[in-house]
């Protein structure tokens, strides 16, 4: 691939675009269904190649990328021409007499998706649905990393769509350069925020609307205070962390947790991942491996200044780059490991005074927004009161990453953890910009808007229609 070819692909896909061929309603339902039949059809290859790049058993697979890419695109076509209809608005007595004004969601044209490696399929494919239903074009430019995933993704997609409406581009940053180079009308990146810096400074020139969701610079807060139902706690935080192992933008990244419920809560963990992985996870077919040798040589550099205070885990094999989750207790909340994203299955744990929870709260709220927060408390007013003030992509009570699954809600970033959102109909928004069109009228116009202003009778009519 080289920037000639990706070159051709664009300006072909332009071409198709202003052809008007992806306008109709009914053409973008016709083409998601077509893709869901493509997903649905490939679903062997499609886990075959997500087992062979990460590791993932079937059930995980199917749950984390195929059945959420399948959810993604029912909702899209059952939702779709709500969604595209026009709105009607009064234009309001100052307007007279063209008292009615369009508002069109209308597509942007040629899109870029970038995806990470770590959902491979979900976020290409995921985004791939709100760009066709909103009416674009798409040109997605996959995971270098996640290399046989690409390859499926390419040959179904090929498939499936001529490559005038969607293509899949695969290599490396030099290849995403290249992407970044032409001219597109809609930039979607996933993936980290330093890349998202130089993914919307490459956007600027051309001043391209832009969506980036990022991970959490500073990483994702998980709270347990001294009333919550540890047992429950512990389950859910052991099984989010297992699942990818520790490879998810929205996964817990470091937990604070009560003092005065610390060893209680410690132990409930290790009994939960012991009962859901086992003693020895590195050579358990359905542990998730990381990335590539790179990724984990990380995380054991990561961990091993940390080698004395490990509670939990701490042992991995280089050949199946599985590393097992890794809980880290006593962590001081100014230590390093929990001042940056870990995206591996590494766990600090920071103990807290619950009396003392608004240092906390102050101290996560001083650092890069993260895309999640969880908390676990009994104390629900309490809970709801802390989500509303905090700043952070969304997130949940005495739950953990089930947020991103609810049908109607977005899901997205803020700050350093991105901008835009998508799922539903909000996908099909961050796909479409609204257009206002006011529908003149040729008679009954009045002159109030016309030189001469001498007249006071204007100025009085103005002033009473537009208070």
């Amino acid at each position: 691939m080289d920037s000639e070819r990706i070159h051709r692909i664009v300006e072909t896909q332009r071409a198709y675009f202003r052809s008007g061929a992806t306008l109709p309603v009914k053409f973008r339902i016709e083409q998601l269904k077509r893709l869901k039949q493509a997903v649905l059809t490939n679903r062997q290859k499609l886990e075959d190649a997500l087992c062979e790049d990460l590791g993932r058993a079937p059930m995980e697979a199917y749950f984390c990328d195929i059945g959420s890419t399948l959810m993604e695109i029912n909702e899209a076509i059952r939702g779709l021409r709500r969604w595209a209809r026009p709105e009607t608005h009064f234009s309001g007595l100052h307007c007279f007499p063209s008292i009615l004004t369009k508002v069109y969601k209308m597509p942007y044209g040629v899109s870029l998706i970038i995806s990470p490696f770590n959902f491979p399929v979900f976020l290409s494919l995921g985004v791939l649905v709100p760009a066709i239903a909103g009416g674009n074009t798409a040109v997605i430019k996959a995971s270098s990393k996640s290399a046989r995933c690409t390859a499926v993704l390419k040959e179904i997609l090929s498939e499936t769509f001529p490559e005038e409406f969607v293509a899949v581009i695969d290599g490396g940053h030099d290849v995403a350069d290249m992407c970044l180079a032409e001219r597109f009308d809609k930039i979607f990146y996933t993936g980290s925020p330093k890349v998202g810096v130089h993914v919307l400074s490459e956007a600027a020139k051309n001043l391209t609307p832009t969506a980036l969701e990022l991970g959490g610079e500073t990483g994702n807060w998980c709270i347990v205070r001294k009333d919550a139902d540890l047992k429950d706690a512990a389950r859910k935080i052991a099984f989010f962390k297992i699942l990818n192992s520790g490879q998810i933008c929205i996964n817990i990244n470091q937990i604070a947790v009560a003092k005065e419920v610390a060893s209680e809560f410690l132990e409930e963990l290790k009994k939960a991942f012991a009962s859901q992985i086992g003693g020895d996870p590195a050579h358990n077919p359905e542990y998730p491996h990381l990335i590539n040798k790179a990724a984990y040589d990380k995380c054991v550099k990561t961990a091993e200044p940390y080698r004395d205070r490990i509670v939990f885990g701490g042992t991995g094999d280089s050949e199946t780059c599985k590393y097992a989750p890794t809980v880290i207790y006593p962590v001081k909340i100014d230590e390093e490991i929990v001042q940056k994203e870990l995206f591996c299955p590494l766990l600090p744990v920071v103990p807290f005074d619950d009396a003392d929870i608004e240092s906390i709260l102050r101290t996560i709220e001083e650092r890069e927004h993260g895309l999640s927060l969880y908390i676990f408390t009994k104390d629900i007013p309490w809970a709801k009161k802390t989500m509303q003030r905090m700043q952070f992509g969304g997130g949940c009570i005495n739950e953990v990453c089930l947020h991103m699954m609810v049908k109607g809600v977005p899901f997205n970033g803020t700050g350093h953890s991105g901008m835009g959102a998508y799922h539903g109909k909000w996908g099909f928004m961050e796909f479409t910009h609204p257009q206002s069109v006011l529908i003149g009228s040729t008679k009954f116009n009045l002159s109030l808007r016309e030189h001469p202003y001498s007249k006071g009778v204007k100025e009085k009519l103005i002033r009473m229609l537009e208070k």
